[in-house]
């Protein structure tokens, strides 16, 4: 048994365009040879992108342009297989989530990525301060948590307690992290990575309590990329609030057709926003599918929006998970333009709208949905 936590943040590059270099990330990792590979995914300012070097003698070294600082997702595959390593690993996966920037960087390490000395990254080191202050990041709780259940003994395993216990350690964490990263950003209203995170911290916690943190942001912090962003998460509030109208989006299906919200006036429609590599978002489509099937002849729909950005692995998961709904995605990760208007902080999450475009529910999820459906539909 694994545990499944709620992601609320997800690397995503997208494509994006030919730049000089102005960043070097290499190093050594032990004397690995091929197959082993590191592969590097980062994204800056909205653009980013995938990399991959096979290691020679445990030798690597990647180049890039980043438009600002980056954040970015290193891992190293002895088999030369990265979605093995991030997620078919159980969690435990040599995976390491840095911030760079525009600097020539030295990674050295006897063993693993997860062990490496990190040299010559003043924004690195500035990170490290700032993970220091608030707590470590969701993914590195997340991490630690799977070690600690896989040596646990046969016995915890068969424990609902030892599970209990583990999960609230989890979310105790992850509670006391967002509450430091605000205080961190009233204290250090120049800080990036105070800016960077707020949007973790909008997570269970009302948006006029992050304005108020967030207005008091620097000038240049609040009208960079990640201050605007987070600015228009932090009104989503009011754009979906329940009686609203749905803000309309158009979006492309597998077959590269323009589908529009607008398209399904007259019916009920469950938005529905996800990501293949969501647990928690897979786990809810047998749900889904039961309604779907209960209701489809009543009037209802599901409209399926993907905040992925691998094409492959979005329609993967749609067969796999016998989706029969419209899906659509414009393939931009966590950029999505959909998931900004709709400020989803988080997936799984959705919205339930009326016949006459207005929404009438907002994250419905296993027996509340039914309920809700049953209500409007039988």
């Amino acid at each position: 048994m694994k545990l499944k936590f709620l992601i609320l943040a997800a690397l995503s590059p997208i494509v994006a365009v030919a730049q000089k270099p102005n960043f070097t990330i290499s190093g050594k990792i032990g004397n690995l040879n091929k197959p082993a590979k590191i592969y590097l995914d980062y994204g800056s300012d909205g653009s980013g992108k995938s990399d991959s070097c096979e290691l020679v003698n445990g030798t690597f070294k990647f180049t890039g342009y980043i438009a600002n600082i980056a954040s970015g997702r290193m891992t190293l595959s002895r088999e030369g297989i990265r979605d093995k390593e991030i997620y078919g690993s159980g969690g435990l996966g040599d995976v390491i989530y840095p911030s760079f920037g525009k600097e020539n960087i030295q990674i050295n390490s006897a063993d693993s990525l997860y062990n490496a000395k990190w040299t010559g990254s003043k924004v690195y080191d500035e990170s490290i301060a700032f993970i220091k202050a608030v707590g470590p990041p969701v993914m590195t709780i997340h991490h630690n948590a799977n070690f600690i259940l896989s040596h646990a003994s046969p016995e915890q395993k068969k424990d609902t307690l030892f599970f209990k216990a583990l999960d609230k350690q989890v979310n105790d964490m992850q509670a006391s992290r967002r509450a430091k990263i605000l205080e961190f950003a009233g204290k250090n209203p120049n800080s990036y990575f105070a800016m960077h995170s707020l949007p973790e911290a909008n997570y269970r916690n009302k948006p006029e309590v992050i304005l108020e943190v967030f207005n008091k942001m620097s000038e240049k912090l609040r009208l960079s990329y990640d201050g605007q962003s987070l600015y228009k998460l932090l009104n989503a509030d009011k754009v979906t609030a329940l009686g609203s109208v749905a803000p309309n989006f158009t979006q492309k299906d597998p077959n590269g057709k323009a589908v529009s919200l607008s398209d399904y006036k007259g019916k009920y429609v469950l938005v529905e926003f996800w990501a293949s590599w969501c647990s928690p978002c897979r786990a809810e489509s047998p749900n889904l599918l039961k309604q779907y099937a209960a209701y489809k002849d009543k009037g209802f729909e599901i409209l399926g929006v993907s905040v992925d950005s691998d094409k492959a692995k979005w329609l993967e998961a749609i067969k796999k998970d016998g989706l029969t709904w419209t899906q659509v995605s414009d393939l931009k990760g966590w950029e999505s333009e959909a998931r900004k208007v709709y400020g989803i902080s988080g997936v799984p999450a959705n919205f339930l709208i009326s016949p006459d475009g207005k929404i009438i529910g907002a994250h419905l999820m296993g027996e509340v949905l039914n309920k809700k459906l049953n209500e409007l539909l039988n």
